[in-house]
């Protein structure tokens, strides 16, 4: 069984998204960030980096430890053969979407949330200038989905679960899908999928009681 920490963050419901598409077991133990609980000893030693979601199996009588929400994605995928291309331009596509979400998409939404909601002090040119990268990355994910239904082509992908993490959390960094049709109507669609609805039901509800 696969034992995952996570909390109700972006990246952590990526995993929970791709353990229920394909069917697995799987334990969820609560790391609230919002405590500091990904800076106890514990949790540092599974990820020096402290950070969620980190995986971990036994497989081939070893324990395997694996952090990185889309090294995750692309671990489930290759390993159980769902959700990824076994070759070519189609599978260098999911690639291309993961990359550009873990270097463009998800810092820009996660640096204009920082700055807006929990700078110690307010920070105008920050917060104009990531609101400003959410946008325009918003911008290029909703050109791309004018031509194609999901993110990386025809067919869902790891790519879209990725995806889906920052722009299910998009107020966050205020931003809205007003201005992005094609994404909205990708978000509706993704938000449709029994195995999302029941993950995002098993992320929040890992955050404490009001």
């Amino acid at each position: 069984m696969y034992q995952l920490h996570a909390f109700a963050t972006p990246n952590s419901i990526k995993p929970v998204i791709a353990l229920e598409e394909l069917g697995l077991d799987y334990q969820i133990h609560t790391v609230n960030v919002r405590q500091g609980e990904q800076r106890s000893a514990d949790f540092l030693a599974l990820n020096p980096n402290a950070k969620v979601p980190v995986l971990t199996v036994m497989q081939d009588q070893q324990r395997v430890v694996l952090s990185e929400s889309a090294a995750i994605l692309v671990y489930l995928a290759e390993r159980h053969g769902a959700l990824l291309p076994v070759e070519g331009v189609a599978r260098a596509r999911v690639f291309e979407q993961l990359f550009f979400h873990a270097s463009a998409l998800s810092p820009a939404f996660g640096q204009a949330g920082y700055f807006r909601k929990l700078a110690p002090e307010a920070l105008p040119h920050a917060i104009a200038r990531f609101h400003g990268e959410a946008l325009r990355t918003l911008g290029l994910l909703d050109r791309l989905l004018a031509q194609q239904h999901f993110v990386a082509g025809s067919s869902y992908s790891i790519a879209d679960i990725a995806h889906f993490g920052w722009i299910w959390r998009s107020q966050f960094a205020g931003v809205d899908l007003e201005a992005s049709p094609h994404v909205a109507r990708w978000f509706a669609t993704m938000s449709q999928r029994p195995a999302v609805q029941r993950a995002i039901a098993r992320v929040e509800s890992l955050l404490p009681p009001a």
